[in-house]
């Protein structure tokens, strides 16, 4: 488990940006916090990382948002609406991580146990500094244990 700290909105799309290119074909990233904590702007930065050239904005009444990324597709989920298992499994995250596709999860932290191997990335206002986030990233799975070592390295400048 990493702890990092953003200063400002550029500094989490400069956290987001350093993550991206370890993301692989079929990933899920788990993005957790409170409304308003960073979860789209950490997308943005992620999804512009990638190659993302449409805007990127919270899918929380469609649901799912679809963006190429060049040989990608990047998924943005958001699941603050729904309030079932059945709704969550409706979407097909599983099928969303296909062999081109990478899924990031807006609320992803409630279904998070059922994912499999995935990376979260939980964002917090830090309550001193309205403008600063508390960031935690965490591997879960062996293919995040076998990638943590340049997760480190790529997240030293932000510890």
């Amino acid at each position: 488990m990493l702890r990092l700290r953003s200063t400002s909105l550029e500094s989490t799309h400069a956290i987001a940006a350093a993550l991206a290119p370890l993301v692989r074909s079929g990933d899920m990233v788990v993005l957790a916090g409170e409304m308003g904590a960073g979860k789209t702007a950490f997308a943005q930065g992620f999804g512009a990382a990638l190659g993302v050239t449409d805007p990127i904005t919270s899918p929380t009444f469609n649901l799912v948002h679809s963006h190429p990324a060049g040989r990608l597709t990047l998924h943005h989920v958001d699941l603050y609406r729904l309030s079932t298992q059945h709704e969550v499994a409706d979407l097909a995250l599983d099928e969303l991580a296909d062999a081109d596709g990478i899924v990031l999860i807006e609320w992803g932290d409630v279904v998070a146990s059922g994912l499999g191997d995935h990376l979260v990335v939980r964002l917090d206002v830090d309550p001193d500094d309205d403008a600063a986030r508390n960031v935690v990233v965490n591997g879960v799975g062996r293919s995040w244990a076998l990638r943590w070592e340049r997760v480190e390295a790529v997240m030293a400048a932000y510890i």
